[in-house]
């Protein structure tokens, strides 16, 4: 199949914009809690939705009061936490555009942000925060920029003070200034490559994907479910999850520091997560190294086995009775830790920013947490297509969501059209043209649609390697597979104009001591040291091994390296998103790449 589109389920009136669903809420009789909060006794607290509207209107008539008007850009630079939502809608209901700025970015970063979008005025969590924004508008020279609050202290007090002589009159002109076709906040991309693009998302991007997403998801988000974010509120998914959690009236807690994950999945006690596949890589990693540490490797082995088993078989339409009783038995035994470890009330989770792989998402199924996994970019608000409970396909991203519609062109591209698309690059006309064709979004990626129209992503286009024979080959296929194993942090598939494909490794820092232990080896083995040891190179190419088994030999792995070091944000080799800065790793690891290729050539 080359096109699949499905028709609107939901209508919006064009005046209407992202803050009525805020009014949606605090205007419905039961005053659903939206958010939640810890207290000075680290005690989750409901938000009201009513309480939500009354705060976000006396920030809003501060920044109205101090001179931010209707369209003004306003950056947000802080973690995940609950101010962070605040001041979003707040920005909103003055009328002007939201600017996030990951928390991470460095003074050029959130430079380049602020400068590009033209903002006056800017929201940063701590004063480190605040020291980057004043630091970076001082050095390239931001003129426009008047105001710089912080999240904490009392920064939001003093916002707050200044607009008590704003008229609510005042407000709700501002308020509704804007309709569905406006700019609602501009989204710059992470920058694999190249400067970062801002993405004109509208208020239209966020209120008819979000109503025409519950129209279809409503027993995964809905009036008395909840979530807790972790994910930053700077990427378009939580963003974009976070505006569909109040247009449902669910309710959102928010933890800053994913090292405290567990403990606040078992406090806060959620319905349904969003998460990037490396974080259920990580949970199912270290549930099988525990097990083997307690010296249950081989029960746990056969209860994953038996809930992919249960989970594909399932989806096939019928579950033997053997294999029903075996999943009833390790249910029992090992599924309800894992979800009680989880919080207990978990049944959803919603996976985007990368394949999760139908390993994964089988053994997730079999256990009782279905993951709902989809599809989408920056420039298309989150969600293009997902999964959904009553039409689901494991080991593809689902159907397009209703008012979206998906194409496949000549070359496998996937392109994109519907109310989740971007309206432009801000500032760019030149690249929205050449984003654009026929009214399609090029999305960069290729794929596969099926008869039914689930879309099955197969590799990023840019990213293809040409080998010096000619032949085509799709690192993700490998890549995904070898980060998959408990060892492996980051894989980077070689090879373009190579004689063969090749690959760089990276070690999981937090995995390593259990899986050393376990395995014969001191835990306090340095990454570098476990880099060159024989035992753990040996691990490895078991894994290339295995993987390789998935693809022809022309495409298979004939040598790795394994770097001292792992690929982070940190280290400058990954976005904020988590993805790959793959020109970056090479340039910074050329001399091991060349030591690859001008060693003894493989058989």
């Amino acid at each position: 199949m080359r096109e699949f589109s499905v028709p609107a389920a939901v209508s919006s009136p064009r005046t209407m914009n992202t803050t009525d669903l805020v009014l949606r809420q605090s205007r419905n009789p039961a005053n659903p809690a939206l958010f939640s909060r810890r207290n000075e006794d680290n005690v989750w607290v409901d938000i009201s939705a009513k309480e939500f509207h009354q705060d976000v209107a006396a920030l809003a008539k501060g920044l109205i009061a101090s001179g931010v008007g209707v369209g003004d850009r306003v950056g947000i630079m802080a973690r995940t936490r609950y101010e962070w939502s605040l001041v979003d809608f707040a920005i909103w209901f003055a009328g002007a555009v939201s600017v996030p700025i990951y928390e991470t970015s460095s003074p050029s970063q959130v430079a380049w942000n602020l400068g590009d979008s033209g903002a006056v005025a800017a929201f940063g969590e701590t004063g480190s925060h605040e020291n980057v924004i004043r630091q970076a508008a001082h050095t390239e020279g931001l003129t426009a920029l008047a105001h710089v609050w912080q999240l904490e202290g009392s920064g939001l007090d003093v916002l707050r003070e200044a607009g008590l002589g704003v008229p609510d009159e005042e407000l709700e002109s501002r308020r509704s200034s804007a309709g569905l076709d406006d700019v609602a906040t501009i989204i710059y991309t992470s920058g694999t490559t190249g400067r970062p693009k801002g993405c004109e998302l509208t208020h239209s991007n966020f209120v008819e994907l979000s109503d025409n997403a519950l129209a279809v998801l409503g027993d995964v988000v809905q009036q008395g479910s909840q979530t807790i974010m972790f994910l930053p509120l700077a990427h378009v998914f939580a963003r974009y999850i976070s505006v569909l959690a109040v247009a449902a009236g669910a309710k959102v807690g928010h933890t800053p520091d994913i090292k405290h994950l567990l403990e606040d999945l078992q406090s806060f006690k959620p319905t349904f997560i969003l998460a990037v596949p490396r974080v259920f890589e990580k949970v199912y990693n270290s549930a099988a190294l525990k097990a083997e540490g307690e010296g249950k490797g081989k029960i746990f082995a056969a209860a994953a086995s038996t809930a992919i088993a249960y989970s594909k078989a399932k989806q096939n339409g019928s579950v033997p009775l053997v294999l029903k009783a075996k999943h009833f038995l390790f249910d029992k035994l090992v599924y309800v830790k894992l979800r009680n470890a989880m919080g207990g009330n978990i049944r959803h989770a919603v996976s985007g920013g990368g394949p999760l792989g139908e390993r994964l998402g089988h053994f997730f199924q079999g256990i009782g947490l279905q993951i709902l996994e989809g599809y989408g970019l920056t420039e298309t608000t989150a969600p293009i297509s997902v999964n959904r409970p009553d039409k689901i396909r494991i080991g593809t991203v689902g159907t397009p969501l209703p008012g979206n519609a998906v194409r496949i062109a000549d070359d496998g591209e996937i392109l994109a059209k519907g109310v989740c698309v971007m309206r432009g690059y801000f500032g760019r006309p030149d690249l929205t043209e050449d984003t654009f064709v026929d009214g399609w979004f090029r999305t960069g990626d290729i794929g596969q649609l099926d008869s039914d129209g689930f879309l099955k992503i197969t590799g990023r286009k840019k990213e293809i390697i040409v080998t010096a024979s000619g032949k085509n080959v799709v690192p993700a296929l490998l890549e995904d597979q070898i980060r998959a194993d408990a060892l492996v942090s980051q894989c980077l598939v070689l090879g373009d104009a190579r004689p063969f494909i090749a690959a760089l490794i990276t070690l999981d820092e937090e995995a390593l001591p259990k899986w050393a232990e376990h395995h014969g080896l001191s835990a306090s083995i340095t990454v570098a040291e476990a880099a060159t040891h024989p035992t753990i190179t040996t691990a490895v190419q078991r894994v290339i091994d295995k993987a390789n088994q998935s693809v022809s030999q022309a495409e298979a792995i004939k040598s790795f390296r394994i770097v001292p070091i792992d690929f982070t944000e940190g280290s400058g080799h990954l976005t904020p998103s988590m993805k790959i800065k793959r020109a970056q790793v090479l340039k910074d690891f050329d001399t091991v790449v060349e030591e690859i290729y001008s060693a003894r050539r493989p058989v």
